[in-house]
């Protein structure tokens, strides 16, 4: 029997897979953007598209084959595992949150569709450095034609991708776009994870290279969501910070250039004293002071209400403090039950796992968290920054969303595999990379 080379398998598939899915279920949904807020005050759930079914059966399929491949190939050609302690604290993040509710909470529920995200997550922590390539490339292009797909459609059916009613934005009267995702928050992140994937994986064509990034700058500007604004900031100026940083520190200490490291020091000093005055001369505390009374800044304190969302969590959690609620937190007669039809979830990922799973399962989100977090700091360089970058657009996003959620697949799915191939492929790649030889006193 012939063994399948590295690389050769069907994984980067799943990613257009799950991104199509998505896409179609908005476009056959014949939702008005601007009017989600009434559609959501609808209790039953709504009525899906015949060809949706036949649609998610496949990508279902597809998932589950794309992933047994990928396991069953590591095997078969007897490669080391990327990191076993990134499949350890996936495997258990998995049985805590999803597995242990499912099972033992206060409202028991045990489905299949809980299943894909285990398979698709261990496959994707086999991911070598040839797989990842074309996972990267696969992701980029499903993300860029979502997004163009989107602006297609918006002359013919402007109320399915646009909220033209939308008010609060620094443009009065500009629409906001949400595409076809389910809210312009998501397509905003999906902008910004895009970007990013294509910052470290460009495209060799010079003229498609510049039309994704217009492309993609004009959604995430149009999608007018000042969180993924503040997290794409963010994010670009760490990948900055591991790409050119190391050039950087070298200019700055070279003797031969030291014009270069005193322009720079200078620049720091002018930007620190310009700071300064601003806050000692402009009255920078009164003008905080003024703001602070104003209707946008009492938004921002609550995070648009979802500071009662927060307490509800709480709650529920001290009603079921080991084990939590169960999955089916947030759900339409949930939501209806506490007359709160936009809380799709807590609306924050540690009280999301903490309502639902209980300690337990927030106790396995600080591990898998701290394991992130360790293996994205260690593959900074092999990754090009891409494992720090992603990791961060997670982790700001966790404050207000749920970007880890395991409980099944879809747009947010998307992100978290990404960082999970990500780091797998890092760590991989640092295994064949030589190690240095430890220096000892008068040996070289």
């Amino acid at each position: 029997m012939m063994r399948k080379k590295a690389g050769t398998g069907m994984l980067h598939w799943i990613f257009p897979a799950m991104i199509f899915l998505a896409a179609l279920e908005m476009f056959l949904s014949g939702r008005d953007l601007s009017q989600q807020y009434l559609q959501l005050l609808q209790t039953g759930e709504s009525t899906r598209h015949p060809l949706m079914t036949i649609a998610q059966r496949s990508v279902s399929v597809l998932l589950l084959v794309a992933s047994v491949e990928q396991i069953a190939n590591h095997f078969a050609l007897r490669r080391p595992t990327p990191s076993a302690t990134l499949l350890i604290a996936f495997v258990l993040y998995w049985v805590c949150t999803v597995a242990s509710p499912a099972l033992f909470g206060a409202n028991p529920l045990i489905g299949h569709e809980y299943m894909y995200s285990l398979f698709v997550g261990v496959a994707a922590c086999l991911v070598g450095p040839a797989e990842w390539q074309r996972i990267l490339r696969s992701a980029r292009d499903a993300l860029f034609l979502l997004m163009l797909a989107g602006v297609l459609v918006a002359p013919f059916k402007p109320g399915l991708v646009m909220d033209v009613y939308y008010s609060q934005g620094l443009i009065p009267g500009l629409p906001r776009f949400g595409g076809l995702t389910a809210h312009p928050v998501t397509q905003g992140m999906l902008a910004q994870v895009a970007l990013l994937v294509l910052w470290c994986m460009p495209y060799q064509r010079r003229w498609l290279q510049r039309a994704a990034w217009v492309l993609g700058l004009a959604v995430l500007y149009l999608a007018q969501s000042k969180t993924a604004w503040a997290s794409f900031i963010a994010c670009a100026l760490l990948l900055l910070a591991v790409r050119g940083g190391p050039r950087l520190w070298r200019r700055m200490s070279d003797p031969r250039q030291g014009g270069f490291g005193v322009l720079v020091l200078l620049g720091l000093v002018v930007g620190v004293a310009g700071l300064a005055t601003w806050v000692l001369v402009g009255d920078a505390f009164g003008r905080a002071s003024e703001l602070a009374d104003t209707r946008e800044a009492a938004q921002l304190m609550s995070l648009t209400g979802r500071d009662r969302i927060w307490v509800i969590a709480v709650e529920e959690w001290q009603r079921n403090p080991v084990f939590g609620y169960g999955l089916t937190l947030f759900d339409s007669a949930y939501r209806a039950a506490i007359n709160l039809p936009h809380a799709t979830h807590a609306h924050n990922q540690f009280l999301d796992d903490l309502a639902r799973s209980g300690a337990i399962g927030a106790s396995a989100l600080v591990i898998y968290a701290a394991v992130l977090f360790g293996l994205a700091l260690r593959g900074a360089r092999a990754s090009g920054g891409l494992s720090l970058a992603l990791f961060l657009a997670v982790a700001l996003r966790s404050v207000s969303e749920v970007p880890l959620s395991l409980k099944g697949y879809g747009t947010e799915l998307v992100t978290h595999l990404l960082l999970i191939t990500t780091l797998a492929a890092a760590s991989a790649q640092r295994r064949t990379e030589p190690r240095p030889q430890a220096m000892r006193y008068g040996v070289a």
